[in-house]
């Protein structure tokens, strides 16, 4: 007897184009992420002073259109004081405060002053390090 060609049909998967795919997501994820790390874009004021810090930030961004981040999660400005004692409450940890350089004073101090009140005792303003010259 002969068999029949439907009992003789093996089925392979090929996975060569999940692999490629996993490979290009691997790639995209690669070249995005390193922007991601320092939370949202904001043009941060430059400076020739200033240290990185040894401790992982609690980040405070203020965009230019006055947009309140906390560790890169939007929130509205009068959840600030409540969003940072709970933080506080959880681990002390530095806070840096990232805020757009065409911002006023008013609006980086009132930041500031909501830290203070919170109880962080080590907060801090970023700013982008000018290159340096060779003079």
């Amino acid at each position: 007897m002969r068999a029949t060609p439907a009992a003789s049909l093996q089925s392979d998967i090929n996975v060569t184009p999940l692999v490629d795919v996993c490979l290009v997501l691997l790639i995209i994820f690669m070249v995005v992420l390193p922007g991601l790390v320092n939370g949202v874009p904001v043009h941060l004021p430059q400076t020739t002073s200033g240290d990185a810090l040894a401790k992982q930030p609690l980040q405070i961004t203020l965009n230019s259109d006055k947009t309140l981040y906390v560790d890169s999660v939007v929130i509205r400005r009068e959840e600030l004081a409540s969003e940072l004692l709970r933080r506080h409450n959880q681990v002390q940890r530095p806070v840096v405060v990232r805020a757009d350089k065409v911002l006023a004073y008013g609006e980086v101090m009132g930041v500031l002053d909501a830290c203070r009140k919170a109880g962080f005792e080590t907060v801090g303003l970023a700013g982008e390090k000018q290159p340096t010259t060779g003079h």
